[in-house]
């Protein structure tokens, strides 16, 4: 600032130098004329005071000189006229060289301003070069990290690929030894058959006279190859085996109801066909006989196997846990691993073998119970399978996705064969005889025909559909909705006619609450998100029951044991209530 400071003044005395010697060489003239002026006058005055002396010699020159004297007088006058209209010229010129001065000052201020400016600019685009600069580098690295990934990437496709086809013949491979292993074990057993059939020819048995009465034998020695027939009443002869050969047994049971198959990962005795137990009437339960912290974290479903003696947990803690029933209590038998996220479904096999689970992590499972480790993971699904199910055709499962398929599976070749696409979340299934009815988040219940997986009838509801379970008999269907609300639908006619449960407190506590219907029908029940179970009457469509007071938050599912004698309720905060009226 000091240095802009002394340059102004610099220039401001330069200016004032130049004025002056302009001014001094334009007036220079009329000074040395005026000079000559005074002179002159002096001069006069001179000749004047000596007149007297000259009178006598020179009266000729006084008219002469008083001539010169009257013609220096007017141009004095004149000289002054033009020296006064000089300094006013003089003084206009003054007045303009400051207001010049003074534009030359701002000038040269506003000047110093865009030269300020100008070199801030300048330092600005400086600095925007650095940056694009910068910028540019970035750009060109992060266009050459793109080359290499993409070539990582190529390469782990090529990669991927080539593990899946490592797969595929490792599969193979496989399935190649365990058919193997079948088939020794078939000829290896039909063998044993033959042996014991051959030792069994050979021997003496007694049969058994009742067979209510298996310890009493008959002494008589005709008794051993004679029984009275009761709707004929002639004699038959025919050799019996003992009580003591039970294994004899299983290998008649395994020979005659054993169907052929060919490349299976089922075992002869999943093949078989069990009872199914029914209860003749369910019991409304009044009170919890145990309550405990079944899982590391939340519980998303419970199941009871068909003898109501077994009980299957599933949680988000990645463990299907299984409990024994006995005397009003839960006792821990097992716990099945193999599952790398949550469990969102749990389903047992009719014969009571085999357990079925689905899976955040887009599979399905399959255990038998006497081993900890799956025998089968079903894959494909592109997103959680929230439902699986066990089909009325023997060795085959359905299971639905958050992706919105369904799929059908061939357990015996343990490949998916049917394929069925749905524009909506399914949440849940169920499966009956030639049927499959699937639920959806578009307020619709699906009902397919199994063998084609076709879908053949759809059912509108009112809210979203977080669950479906169906009646023992196979002619009720129970969906459990968000608008707070359970309906029942009959599937026997056409109409499907439809009851709907509500009760003041209820309410669905989340997009997977799971209902169930009682073994015999005439009760419903479910939990809500106020922790309580609310049971209904069937035939008066009335609340039955509510059962407060055991859980601290929402209650994910509900199961009803075969027996209906036991009711188990699970929640969100891993805990297990088992409730009875015992």
């Amino acid at each position: 600032m000091a240095a802009v400071t002394q340059t102004w003044r610099r220039h401001i005395v330069g200016q004032l130098k130049h004025r002056d010697l302009n001014q001094h060489h334009r007036f220079q003239d009329l000074i040395r004329f005026y000079i000559r002026l005074l002179e002159k006058t002096s001069l006069t005055k001179g000749i004047l005071s000596c007149s007297t002396r000259r009178r006598s010699s020179d009266r000729s020159s006084v008219s002469s000189l008083l001539h010169q004297n009257n013609h220096l007088k007017k141009t004095t006058g004149e000289l002054a006229y033009q020296v006064l209209e000089l300094q006013q010229q003089i003084q206009i010129k003054e007045c303009v060289l400051e207001e010049q001065h003074a534009r030359l000052v701002e000038d040269g201020s506003r000047l110093e301003g865009a030269l300020d400016a100008g070199r801030a600019l300048q330092r600005r685009v400086e600095t925007v070069q650095e940056e694009n600069g910068t910028l540019k580098r970035k750009y060109d690295e992060l266009l050459e990290l793109q080359r290499r990934e993409e070539m990582k990437l190529r390469e782990e496709t090529v990669r991927g690929e080539g593990l899946l086809e490592d797969l595929i013949h490792l599969k193979t491979q496989a399935a190649a030894h365990m058919n193997s292993h079948n088939q020794r074990r078939s000829r290896a057993r039909e063998a044993n058959l033959q042996k014991e059939l051959q030792t069994a020819a050979r021997s003496k048995v007694t049969v058994d006279s009742c067979s209510s009465a298996p310890t009493s034998r008959s002494t008589s020695p005709k008794s051993d190859h004679q029984q009275v027939s009761t709707d004929g009443g002639h004699v038959r002869r025919f050799r019996s085996l003992s009580a003591s050969s039970p294994r004899i047994l299983s290998s008649f049971r395994d020979l005659f109801d054993r169907k052929r198959r060919g490349h299976s990962v089922c075992s002869l005795e999943e093949d078989l066909v069990f009872p199914v137990w029914f209860s003749s009437s369910a019991r409304v339960p009044v009170r919890a006989l145990q309550v405990l912290e079944a899982h590391e974290q939340g519980i998303n479903a419970v199941r009871f196997s068909s003898s109501s003696q077994l009980l299957a947990t599933g949680g988000t803690d990645r463990e299907v846990k299984l409990w024994e029933v006995r005397s009003g209590s839960l006792t821990h038998r097992s716990t099945l691993n193999g599952s790398t996220e949550g469990i969102t479904c749990i389903e047992f096999d009719p014969a009571g073998f085999r357990i079925l689970a689905a899976s955040y992590d887009k599979s399905a499972l399959l255990w038998r119970l006497d081993d900890s480790v799956p025998k089968l993971t079903l894959t494909g699904h592109r997103r959680k399978v929230t439902a699986a199910r066990f089909s009325g055709c023997l060795h085959q499962v359905v299971t639905g996705s958050a992706d919105g398929t369904i799929r059908l599976w061939d357990l015996q070749r343990a490949t998916c064969v049917k394929v069925v696409e749905v524009s909506s979340f399914c949440s849940d299934l169920v499966c009956c005889e030639n049927s499959v009815i699937s639920g959806h988040f578009d307020s619709k219940i699906r009902v397919w025909d199994s063998r084609a997986l076709r879908c053949v009838q759809e059912l509108l509801v009112q809210g979203k559909v977080t669950s479906l379970d169906i009646g023992s008999d196979h002619r009720q269907l129970l969906s459990c909705c968000r608008d707070d609300c359970l309906q029942l639908v009959d599937l026997r006619g056409r109409s499907n006619e439809r009851v709907c449960f509500r009760a003041d407190g209820f309410k669905c506590g989340s997009d997977s609450t799971k209902a169930v219907i009682s073994p015999d029908g005439c009760f419903l029940a479910a939990g809500s998100a106020d922790g309580a179970v609310y049971i209904w009457n069937v035939s008066t469509g009335n609340l039955e029951t509510r059962l407060p007071d055991r859980h601290s938050s929402s209650i994910s599912a509900v199961a009803w044991s075969m027996s209906g004698e036991y009711v188990v309720s699970v929640d969100k905060s891993r805990r297990a209530v088992l409730w009875s009226d015992i």
